[in-house]
């Protein structure tokens, strides 16, 4: 990892390291510029993000839809200073940012020996959400390995500190995940991104017919999980974040996988309603399309890059 091609990585995440050992409000101060730089820069990103809101908020006037943008790259900016407070910062000083809501939920679970998928949703606020999260209750997390190998070792080192009974999962790896459920622990997931039309059927999301995995019921199921909703929302004037553990899903699955995942599109509207400001825009929700619509986003400005080993 001490190859001169990590060199530049290594520079950057020092920097990233010094600009955090600043006060917190200060952080979101220069998170909030690095949100404006981006909006500028990313313009193949900007424009995703504009096509998401124009199609979840068609009612928004364009002035409300380019406030919203503009802010939704402010929260950008700042995820990846609480990325790295979430990976480096003192346990004390973290912990004394968190609010938490509803955590009995998950206490009765673990109490009952009841295995719990823990549905969560891509908000910029994600890293530092489940760090928060991890000092008040042991929690698996789905894992995907990052192409760079140097950045996959500490972004793993720095979301393990905070809970060392917790266990890892790739996300391919679906037999670990359903027994890590069936033997009572909770384990983090996220079904709001499109993973193409194989893993998913077609339902409503804002009204748009977007392909939704299916597996959140198919998990719940085989796992004997109960399903356990969880937000977090970066809280104004630098007060911290609330973190949500709300009530169970009754009566889910329901057994009938188009009922389910419309079920969970409309919870995952409700929470992003909530603060769109803060949810991640700038992934193609909507890339894969119904047979004979066209893609709405714009194609690839660049070629995807190498894997780095």
């Amino acid at each position: 990892m001490l190859h001169p091609r990590y060199w530049p990585l290594w520079l950057g995440l020092g920097l990233l390291w010094l600009v955090i050992q600043l006060p917190y409000a200060t952080i979101l101060s220069i998170g909030r510029l690095l949100g404006w730089a981006m909006y500028h820069v990313m313009t193949e990103r900007r424009m995703i993000a504009a096509t998401n809101l124009q199609l979840c908020f068609p009612h928004f006037t364009e002035d409300r839809r380019e406030q919203l943008l503009r802010d939704n790259f402010a929260s950008n900016g700042i995820a990846l200073f609480e990325m790295a407070m979430a990976w480096w910062w003192p346990r004390k000083r973290l912990a004394k940012l968190a609010h938490v809501e509803g955590l009995e939920h998950l206490q009765r679970a673990a109490a009952a020996g009841q295995g719990v998928l823990l549905m969560s949703l891509h908000f910029t606020t994600l890293e530092i959400g489940a760090a928060l999260l991890g000092q008040k209750a042991t929690i698996d997390g789905m894992y995907r390995e990052h192409a760079n190998s140097a950045f996959d070792f500490i972004q793993r080192k720095g979301r393990e500190r905070h809970n060392a009974d917790a266990i890892a999962v790739e996300r391919e790896d679906v037999r670990s995940m359903l027994k890590s459920m069936r033997s009572g622990r909770a384990i983090w997931y996220a079904p709001d991104q499109d993973y193409g039309r194989k893993a998913s059927i077609f339902v409503p999301l804002f009204g748009v017919q977007a392909a939704t995995v299916t597996a959140t019921g198919t998990f719940a199921r085989l796992g004997k999980a109960q399903v356990i909703p969880f937000t977090q929302t970066r809280l104004p004037n630098a007060q911290g974040y609330r973190l949500t553990i709300h009530p169970p899903l009754n009566d889910f699955p329901a057994g009938d996988e188009q009922v389910d995942a419309l079920r969970i599109n409309q919870w995952i509207e409700t929470a992003i309603l909530e603060q769109p400001e803060q949810y991640m825009w700038v992934h193609r929700r909507f890339k894969t399309r119904p047979e004979g619509m066209a893609r709405p986003y714009p194609k690839r400005l660049r070629r995807k890059r190498r894997r780095v080993r």
